[in-house]
C-alpha cells in the first residue's frame, strides 16, 4: 500500500521509485511554497509533488513549514460551515396541499404464476421419494 499522512484530512502521500521518492500533497497547489520545494505535478489544479532523488537532502525548515501549512488548510476547511440548505416551512407556511398527507393506498397482489423448468415426461425425485416412504 501507499503511505498516507493525514491530519484533519490527507497531509500527502509517498511513493517510491527507482529514482526517486515522491510526496504528493493532496491539495499543494493551495499551498504557499516560497523555496520552490514542489517540483513535480506543477499542471495541476489540485495536488503538487516533491521528488527527491536518492541523496539528495531536503530543506528540513520549509519542509516542516509545507506540512504545518496543509494541516492548517485541512483544519480551516473542516472548520468551513455547512452549506446552507432549504429551511424547512412551518406548518403555517404551508400551502394546503402540503398540510394534507398523502393518501396511501395499498398495492394489489396478484397471484404470481407458477411456471415449471421440468421437462416434459421427467419425475420430479423428491416426490418420488418421499411418497415411497
Amino acid at each position: 500500500g501507499t503511505p498516507v499522512w493525514s491530519l484533519d484530512g490527507i497531509i500527502c502521500t509517498g511513493e517510491s521509485y527507482k529514482k526517486v521518492v515522491k510526496l504528493t500533497f493532496a491539495k499543494g497547489a493551495a499551498l504557499k511554497d516560497p523555496t520552490g520545494l514542489f517540483n513535480s505535478s506543477l499542471d495541476g489544479n489540485v495536488r503538487r509533488a516533491i521528488d527527491i532523488p536518492e541523496g539528495v537532502e531536503v530543506n528540513e525548515s520549509a519542509f516542516i513549514a509545507l506540512v504545518r501549512e496543509a494541516v492548517a488548510l485541512n483544519r480551516a476547511a473542516k472548520k468551513k460551515p455547512a452549506k446552507k440548505t432549504t429551511a424547512k416551512k412551518t406548518p403555517a407556511e404551508k400551502t394546503p396541499a402540503e398540510k394534507t398527507p398523502a393518501k396511501k393506498t395499498p398495492a394489489k397482489k396478484t397471484p404470481a404464476k407458477k411456471t415449471s423448468t421440468k421437462k416434459e415426461g421427467t419425475r420430479d425425485i423428491s416426490q418420488s421419494a418421499l411418497s415411497s416412504c
